[in-house]
């Protein structure tokens, strides 16, 4: 356990020195390379920036490369698959890509929110199935608040706190503000 902890102590130094733009960048680079531990990097953000500096950072991070990402294949044209793509494979993706694309903005917070939802899966689904941009990036804004929070509040001890009633009823919490929260926005901006 020592072991562990020098790690994260020179981790966490390591981050700090390199500032905050440092710990943006490692969070952002996330979400084109999954296979990187977000819950890692939005930890060692709030041990080096602490709590609220660390998490804002953290949370603008995800949601700007998630955006990005999104963009990305939004812009990709479903020409660019078809051509890579055979018929069959074609069809398949076509058809999961017309019902997703009918996903209520509330479903989608809820999608997002998740904290274990596959955030690069998301961004590619709903950037090649042209999810609204508005509808897409309001529910990011939304829906990365609650599961950059869950990662910042079990970060720690990821085992303890899945077993932990706290940590579940914050999930449950966090779930309903979503999808409250969508509610509200979608009602007054009228995106649906």
């Amino acid at each position: 356990m020592d072991i562990v902890k020098t790690i994260v102590d020179i981790s966490t130094n390591y981050i700090a020195d390199l500032g905050i733009v440092f710990g943006f960048f490692i969070v952002l680079i996330e979400c084109f390379i999954p296979v990187l531990p977000l819950c890692v990097f939005i930890t060692l953000n709030i041990n080096a920036f602490g709590f609220f500096t660390g998490l804002l950072v953290s949370w603008l991070a995800t949601c700007i490369g998630s955006y990005l990402c999104y963009l990305f294949f939004y812009f990709l044209e479903k020409k660019y698959l078809n051509k890579y793509l055979n018929k069959s494979t074609f069809s398949k993706i076509n058809k999961a890509i017309t019902r997703f694309n009918s996903i209520t903005f509330s479903q989608l917070v809820l999608l997002i929110t998740l904290p274990f939802t596959p955030s690069y899966l998301i961004n590619i689904i709903c950037g090649i199935s042209h999810v609204n941009k508005d509808k897409y990036f309001f529910a990011l804004l939304i829906g990365k608040v609650f599961s950059t929070s869950f990662w910042a509040y079990i970060g720690k001890s990821l085992i303890h706190s899945v077993t932990d009633i706290y940590s579940l009823i914050f999930i449950g919490v966090a779930l309903v503000l979503a999808y409250v929260l969508s509610k509200f926005v979608s009602y007054n901006m009228g995106i649906e």
